[in-house]
């Protein structure tokens, strides 16, 4: 059996440019087979502006083409209120509605696994009975500074 781990945007942004530091890391996680990768709909806007706004539209289109083959899970209607909350509830840190919607989609499928280098955010965020997520790749492998790519605050 396949452990469900929720894919963050950042991870997905890396494993497609061979230029970005964490290329590596991000694209053997993604390829482990052990995981049963899932991602979030919002994360996929996400990715999509960056890669056009980096790399072209050509680039956004062959990955919106390849979501086909890939598990993505949209926000149920129950789901919006708990992204809300956490939203609030973690304001000072600055944690949006997309980085919420990953944590909120892992509780609904049961599991703490998030792929993501994001360790700001989501190593600050507890599942809703108090366990830290658990991350990869793993915390050797990654900046504690933004990515590059990451949506500026507003």
């Amino acid at each position: 059996m396949r452990t469900p781990a929720v894919v963050d945007a950042n991870v997905l942004v890396a494993s497609i440019d061979r230029g970005e530091v964490h290329y590596g890391r991000c694209a053997e996680v993604l390829r482990r087979k052990d995981l049963e990768l899932v991602i979030p709909a919002l994360v996929i806007s996400e990715v999509a502006y960056f890669l056009d706004r980096r790399f072209g539209a050509a680039l956004e289109a062959d990955f919106v083409r390849g979501l086909a083959s890939l598990h993505v899970e949209a926000p149920e209607p129950d789901d919006w209120p708990l992204i809300a909350d956490l939203v609030e509830r973690y304001a000072d840190l600055g944690l949006g509605t997309v980085d919420a919607s990953v944590a909120v989609l892992a509780d609904r499928l049961g599991t703490d696994l998030i792929l993501t280098l994001d360790r700001r955010h989501f190593g600050a965020i507890r599942t809703p009975d108090g366990r830290s997520y658990r991350l990869l790749p793993e915390p050797s492998a990654v900046h504690e500074e933004p990515a590059p790519y990451a949506a500026p605050t507003a």
